[in-house]
């Protein structure tokens, strides 16, 4: 099976479906912020403020493209994955991209006692979240081939919609 990747904003849900897919599906799971932290001897905070994004986000391209060569991955990316359009095509040579959604008051409610968001210290509110969102709105729904809104669904019910609308496009 080819790879799954799955996008979307910080707390729409992309690890807990991930490990739930992975476990239900057989797949593999990769947490690619964890992979990141591991290989880096940091968390994802430290990195930002040690090396800045741009450092990120070349370590995240990279890994990215040593996970494609592989198959039967769910792959939960990092927020940022989709800023590049080289990660994109990546992806979709790779495998399908899974877009997951959720209301700017969802991704507050998930992550207001998370600190390991640096993008979000200091701007916990669903102003700056919808903000943040609506950036990156576009860079996520040009590179997505499936969109799931997750707001007060079950994880079960995120991944049967997921593999619904992944084998509608395979007919």
């Amino acid at each position: 099976m080819k790879n799954i990747f799955l996008i979307g904003y910080m707390g729409t849900g992309k690890s807990s479906v991930a490990a739930y897919m992975a476990k239900e599906y057989s797949m593999e799971v990769l947490e690619m912020d964890e992979m990141i932290a591991m290989r880096e001897s940091m968390n994802i905070s430290d990195i930002f403020a040690n090396n800045g994004e741009e450092y990120f986000r070349n370590v995240e391209t990279r890994l990215l493209q040593e996970i494609c060569t592989q198959e039967n991955k769910v792959v939960s990316c990092g927020g940022g994955i989709v800023l590049r359009d080289q990660n994109v095509e990546e992806m979709r040579k790779s495998g399908m991209i899974v877009l997951l959604s959720a209301r700017p008051e969802t991704i507050l409610e998930r992550v207001k006692d998370d600190t390991s968001r640096p993008l979000l210290q200091g701007n916990k509110t669903v102003a700056y979240i919808r903000e943040m969102m609506d950036k990156r709105r576009e860079f996520y729904e040009n590179a997505a081939e499936v969109v799931i809104q997750t707001d007060g669904k079950q994880i079960g019910e995120i991944c049967s919609e997921i593999f619904g609308q992944i084998n509608k496009i395979g007919e």
